[in-house]
């Protein structure tokens, strides 16, 4: 079978869509490409079975439609796979619509944790032959393509075949990476606490399923053999305990410490100072950390599992042992006030000032099909629409205290904390690694704030 796994891209003046292995949806007005660990797995798992693939992403290549229209009616697809979210749900069903029109006799087969939550809406809005449950689109695909039901392992999957699924369009224009050619791998499917309300991928993968150490390893052999220098495991929340541990060794062991910068999500509270140090010395770089609230009523309204204090131990204790520590914050909570908000901002201006944390990323809160926060509000009438092309951050879609210009307003005051003495010396330092990175921060900083004007 001739299957083309596809990004269709998405013209629009709101800006680049953050669609590909991105747990909330985003325009950015800075180019941005994140590699799709997953789907990058399904073509290289097809391929391994003996079908043809085609792996054409026109978002991450810049193409035009009718750049990317040619290039797929040339290769001529059986069938066309392609992942939405909630946001651009709309402009997929009218993609796939087309595609029967240009080439009546092709499959289409759509997934995302939007078709996962509400299939049968799919199902009535486009004409797709198969709408694909669930995150593990690798095995998904190949259990369609070959009318059996293929066992997930995620053991068992072959290394991904980078060469087929173009590493290199997302190597550079990634803001995570402070060294490039970066790439992306997940150590686990996805999140081995997956239990936040507001997380649509835990919908996705509701049962956390970890990659051996020596699997996982040899895919980082395999990376820095390809030239990559930087690393982002993307697992929602790396695996912790006697795993990290054994996967720091293996990376001491084997030289890699000294060879890559790696990055990782994890959770606060999950982690010693011991455990930061020891990921320090096996050539972590920096780790990326869910705060979203100051305030201890909405970490446990979200299920958070965190007090606020473990947020300020957390940060600290991997600022300490030499790790750029990245967080994240959400705000415009329906049940929050504006005095509730600009706590949250402090924090993070706090955690920044004191050299606790280094970067972070401020965002609306998005109430995505699928989770039990939208479920809540839905039946609560907290939502002020259905329509999911106003899920994209761009406008409030929950009632709330907060006025849309009172959100960015905060987002843009969070995103300003770089601006602090402490931040900018630590970017000056960064930038003594690669001057490069120095321009590409600001750049980004800039973008962030036009983002949310």
């Amino acid at each position: 079978m001739r299957l083309a796994i596809c990004y269709p891209p998405i013209p629009s003046d709101k800006g680049t869509p953050l669609l590909s292995q991105n747990r909330q949806f985003q325009w950015f007005h800075r180019q941005t490409a994140i590699y799709p660990v997953v789907p990058a797995s399904a073509a290289t798992l097809l391929r391994a079975h003996g079908h043809d693939v085609l792996w054409l992403d026109g978002i991450a290549r810049g193409l035009t439609p009718e750049a990317f229209w040619r290039e797929l009616e040339t290769w001529g697809p059986d069938a066309v796979f392609v992942e939405t979210k909630t946001p651009v749900v709309k402009f997929h069903w009218a993609w796939i619509r087309e595609l029967k029109r240009r080439l009546p006799h092709c499959k289409a087969l759509i997934a995302g944790d939007h078709v996962t939550a509400l299939p049968e809406e799919t199902r009535r809005n486009a004409p797709v032959d198969a709408a694909l449950m669930g995150g593990d689109y690798d095995f998904a695909l190949l259990s369609w393509a070959e009318g059996r039901d293929v066992p997930v392992d995620l053991a068992a999957l072959p290394q991904i075949d980078r060469t087929l699924t173009r590493w290199r369009d997302y190597a550079t224009r990634n803001g995570n990476f402070l060294r490039t050619p970066g790439a992306y791998l997940m150590s686990a499917r996805d999140c081995w606490y997956a239990r936040c309300s507001f997380c649509s991928w835990a919908a996705l993968y509701p049962t956390c399923r970890t990659r051996p150490v020596a699997h996982v390893l040899d895919e980082i052999g395999g990376l820095l053999d390809l030239g990559a220098r930087e690393i982002m495991d993307d697992a929602g929340s790396q695996p912790v305990g006697d795993w990290l541990r054994t996967f720091c060794e293996g990376l001491l062991s084997r030289g890699y410490a000294k060879r890559l910068h790696l990055d990782c999500n994890q959770r606060f509270g999950a982690l010693s100072l011991a455990d930061y140090r020891l990921m320090r010395r096996a050539g972590y770089r920096m780790v990326l950390f869910g705060v979203e609230s100051a305030n201890q009523a909405t970490l446990d309204r979200l299920n958070k599992g965190l007090v606020v204090e473990q947020i300020r131990q957390g940060a600290r204790d991997a600022a300490q042992a030499g790790l750029h520590v990245h967080i994240t914050l959400m705000l415009g909570y329906p049940w929050e006030t504006l005095e509730d908000a600009r706590r949250t901002v402090a924090l993070g201006r706090e955690l920044l000032r004191r050299g606790h944390a280094h970067t972070l990323q401020a965002t609306w809160l998005v109430p995505y099909p699928g989770t039990p926060l939208f479920r809540d509000l839905q039946a609560s009438g907290g939502l002020l629409t259905e329509d999911w092309d106003a899920y994209d951050m761009r406008a409030p879609v929950m009632r709330c205290p907060l006025t849309h210009a009172q959100i960015n307003a905060l987002i843009s005051q969070a995103y300003r904390a770089h601006l602090q003495p402490r931040p900018l010396l630590h970017a000056a330092a960064r930038a003594l690694a690669n001057p490069g990175h120095l321009l590409k921060s600001a750049s980004a900083l800039l973008s962030h704030l036009r983002d949310f004007r």
